[in-house]
């Protein structure tokens, strides 16, 4: 009869042990899965940034084009108000909240091309800029 109270005592102790071991996994799995997600929100927000840019730098070889083709950094009041109008509309292939601008740098040969645009997801504006210089 003293071996089987011993038995059961020992069994006692250790009741519950296994719940408790199981909590822990779960727990350590949870974390786990919630690092992967937070990894998986900045990878689509780094995709989407990379895209923004991408867009930018193809609208500014538009421009930059347009320049080569005329042979001159200055363009028609029309076809810079068209550019900027595309440029602001993400609909188009532009960028939301897109603004861009052309300053004349030195002599008349150079230019400098600038997009500015705010994403949604972002606290603050991001800016390319491109720097144009025509043979003469």
């Amino acid at each position: 009869m003293k071996k089987l109270r011993e038995k059961n005592y020992l069994h006692r102790g250790e009741a519950g042990v296994a719940l408790l071991e199981v909590l822990v996994a779960v727990l350590l799995f949870s974390l786990g899965l919630l690092g992967l997600i937070g990894l998986q929100a900045r990878a689509v927000s780094f995709s989407v940034d990379a895209e923004d840019r991408n867009r930018a730098a193809i609208l500014a070889n538009e421009l930059v084009a347009t320049m080569w083709l005329n042979r001159s950094t200055t363009l028609s009041a029309d076809a810079l108000k068209a550019w900027n109008k595309r440029v602001g509309d993400p609909q188009s292939g532009g960028l939301p909240g897109g603004n861009g601008t052309v300053s004349p740098v030195g002599t008349g040969n150079a230019a400098d091309v600038t997009i500015t645009w705010q994403a949604p997801s972002s606290s603050t504006s991001s800016t390319l800029k491109t720097h144009v210089e025509l043979p003469l």
